[in-house]
């Protein structure tokens, strides 16, 4: 698809969403189609329990729901795939990751969004409250203030004398200037120094692995991006022999070496949830936002091994899952 400018999405965008969100009442019969919008590939977890509670609430694929996969290869190309999805008269849109949720909230119109996301609905001008979301736009936050000070706080028990952790953002995330607030509050509590390292892109991942040579620890930022390339993370990390703390499993499952954040399987399962809610007439706004309350804490040993470290006993009888 060619790139369009701004004016001329606006302009398509609004064409394509002249329905209303009552037309959408779930009716006997029907086929309904979802559209998931994300940067890159989502994680199998992601995906499975997002099928596990759409077929909890008898939306089985195939029977009545086509599931559109919109898998931008990167953040410029979202507006283009977003279009795709409404060209397709999606009946509810899927938006996975911040900047996915912040692009429907400009865009979308009157198609109903669920999201799930590391981003703050109220700081980031999404919706005004969290118990009353308003207009087409509710989901689920992963953001909660002390996850940072917990992950923190576990690399400082695991590493000796660790007195400097590298903070891995997307430079163009808008949700990094929250990301990092929270980040440093939390280090600051702990007597830590944060040092925060902001790439634009996967391509300048290498260089920026390079140069932390002077710090203990990284602790990398809920982003899709970084999710997509989790794997290459969690090999520069053991090539530059350093200990890496992240918000979910699916990158401690790709080699790095401890997460303590929510159930991302789950919430995807509670995204179903809502969607179904939505398919039977209800309105996103009268839909209140959802904030974890379910965390989990794993670890992989190998990664442990290779990187020297001795997990205490008490590290294993925390964790919900250890990857040997």
């Amino acid at each position: 698809m060619s790139h369009l400018g701004r004016r001329e999405f606006v302009t398509l965008v609004g064409g394509a969403l002249a329905w209303s969100l009552d037309v959408h009442a779930q009716q006997a019969g029907r086929t309904y189609r979802l559209g998931f919008l994300r940067v890159g590939q989502p994680p199998d977890s992601f995906v499975a329990g997002f099928r596990r509670g759409l077929h909890e609430r008898g939306l089985i694929e195939g029977q009545n729901i086509v599931i559109e996969w919109g898998l931008a290869p990167n953040v410029t190309k979202l507006p283009d795939t977003l279009v795709d999805l409404i060209r397709l008269k999606v009946d509810v849109l899927i938006a996975s990751g911040t900047s996915a949720v912040l692009l429907t909230r400009d865009a979308a119109g009157t198609i109903p969004v669920i999201f799930v996301a590391a981003v703050d609905p109220v700081a980031m001008a999404l919706i005004p409250g969290i118990a009353r979301p308003t207009g087409t736009i509710t989901g689920i936050t992963t953001v909660a203030e002390e996850l940072n000070g917990k992950r923190l706080q576990l690399l400082q028990q695991l590493i000796p004398n660790l007195s400097t952790v590298a903070f891995l953002v997307r430079a163009e995330s808008p949700a990094t200037a929250e990301h990092t607030k929270l980040a440093e509050r939390a280090a600051s509590n702990l007597g830590l120094r944060l040092r925060v390292v902001a790439v634009r892109d996967q391509s300048e991942l290498e260089s920026s692995f390079a140069a932390l040579q002077d710090v203990g620890a990284l602790l990398v930022a809920d982003d899709s991006v970084f999710t997509t390339q989790r794997i290459r993370i969690a090999e520069l990390a053991l090539k530059n022999h350093l200990p890496t703390m992240y918000g979910h499993r699916d990158m401690v499952a790709a080699g790095g070496l401890m997460t303590y954040g929510p159930d991302y399987g789950d919430l995807y399962r509670h995204a179903a949830e809502y969607v179904d809610k939505v398919l039977k007439g209800a309105k996103p706004s009268d839909l209140p936002v959802e904030q974890p309350t379910k965390f989990e804490f794993i670890i992989n040993l190998k990664t442990a091994k290779s990187l020297g470290l001795t997990i205490p006993p008490i590290f294993e009888a925390l964790a919900v899952e250890v990857i040997e």
